[in-house]
């Protein structure tokens, strides 16, 4: 099988949701097809190489353009087009994809993510009879929205509601024009084929490498003298910055009410100022970039995702169960995860400030409460989330839909 993996994002190092998602799907296909990758470079990152990824794929780098610039601005706001597909649209990049595909005949065009749906769109008019394949890490129209609704500037808001339904309207014709689609939960699947019913939507999920962050066996579980709980993700990302600065300022006082000790660690790269700023609250600490995540997961009390926006699901998750890290999160923060609350996870709405400090006293004081979550997780992401499970579903899929043509 010959696949065209056609990417917005620099997968190595894998250090975000995105990127984690991106380089185990791109492995598996790697592993059992050929496979040419392409993707937008960041600047002041080294190239992706083969030696790398450490397995066998040809990678075309093509540096990241400037975006929100007033041109594209103005294209998104008055043009066909949303701004998140225009911010990627890059002659260089157009002439990549044609010189690959002028090289090679493709079975497959995965499109990872609706920002490269014009590099899928010029494939089609040039004659190729590819499975053009969608990969939705969100659905970008509901996660505009949801931004939306969280930003007290009204500009902000504008832009959100126009773009969130340029998004929609997109949305809609790549259900009705292509292949296929490939979104994280059964929630997304149906959302998609309530939109347009005759659409092909496959479910791969997120996942997680169980191995990488298992526990050392002469570890302890939170080996911290105080209570330890921890919220890990990308600094520079809105929802993660909401989540924060909402916990921090409005739920954490309560926590520390009930349990003085307690200490808060934000663990994630590129920490905006407003983050930055919760380290000046007692008990919390700010690490930025840190050259590995497990120390912190495997010292940690609990972790926390008390998400108010996004979309997708959280790796974050996966992450901290694979860890024997209990967690207690926000229902949408747990969104399209195969969890049972109570026995996998522990939930706790945003704004329930005394719900938080309720759970995590819990489990500050109650090792087998916390041993009991942490196991059930753990099994639960053994044998349904594990990285080479999912990678070998997904080749399994593609094998399955250019075997059935026709939906």
């Amino acid at each position: 099988m010959r696949v065209l993996f056609l990417s917005p994002r620099q997968c190595w190092p894998p250090q975000s949701g995105a990127k984690l998602r991106e380089y185990y799907l791109l492995r598996a296909l790697a592993l059992e097809c050929d496979v040419e990758y392409a993707y937008f470079s960041e600047a002041n990152a080294s190239a992706v190489s083969p030696e790398d990824l450490s397995f066998p794929v040809s990678v075309h780098a093509v540096p990241k353009p400037p975006m929100y610039r007033p041109t594209q601005l103005l294209q998104g706001l008055l043009g066909p087009w949303p701004l998140p597909v225009v911010n990627y649209t890059a002659p260089a990049m157009q002439e990549t994809v044609r010189r690959i595909a002028s090289g090679k005949q493709f079975d497959v065009i995965h499109l990872d993510s609706i920002h490269m749906v014009r590099y899928g769109a010029m494939l089609q008019v040039a004659g190729s009879n590819a499975f053009i394949v969608y990969d939705w890490h969100n659905i970008e129209s509901e996660a505009m929205q949801r931004y939306g609704e969280t930003v007290d500037s009204l500009p902000h808001r504008t832009y959100a509601a126009l773009t969130a339904r340029k998004l929609a309207c997109l949305e809609r014709r790549i259900l009705r024009e292509s292949a296929g689609h490939v979104v994280c939960s059964s929630r997304e699947r149906e959302q998609l084929l309530d939109i347009v019913p005759s659409a092909r939507v496959a479910t791969i999920e997120n996942g997680v490498d169980c191995a990488y962050f298992a526990r050392p066996k002469d570890s302890a579980a939170s080996s911290s003298a105080s209570p330890h709980f921890i919220y890990v993700g990308s600094m520079d990302y809105f929802p993660n910055i909401d989540a924060v600065t909402h916990f921090a300022q409005h739920v954490w006082p309560a926590v520390r009410k009930q349990t003085p000790d307690a200490k808060l660690s934000i663990v994630g790269a590129r920490p905006v100022p407003a983050v930055q700023a919760l380290s000046e609250i007692p008990g919390i600490t700010v690490t930025g970039t840190v050259p590995d995540v497990r120390p912190y997961y495997h010292d940690a009390t609990a972790s926390i995702v008390p998400l108010r926006t996004g979309g997708g699901t959280r790796l974050k998750i996966l992450e901290s169960m694979a860890a024997g890290v209990p967690v207690v999160s926000s229902t949408l923060g747990a969104e399209g995860l195969d969890v049972l609350p109570e026995a996998d996870i522990l939930i706790a709405e945003p704004d329930d400030a005394t719900r938080w400090a309720t759970l995590l006293a819990e489990l500050a004081t109650s090792p087998p409460r916390r041993e009991a979550l942490a196991s059930n997780a753990l099994r639960l992401v053994r044998e349904r989330y594990d990285w080479p499970i999912l990678g070998q579903k997904l080749v399994r899929l593609y094998r399955e839909w250019l075997q059935k043509p026709s939906r």
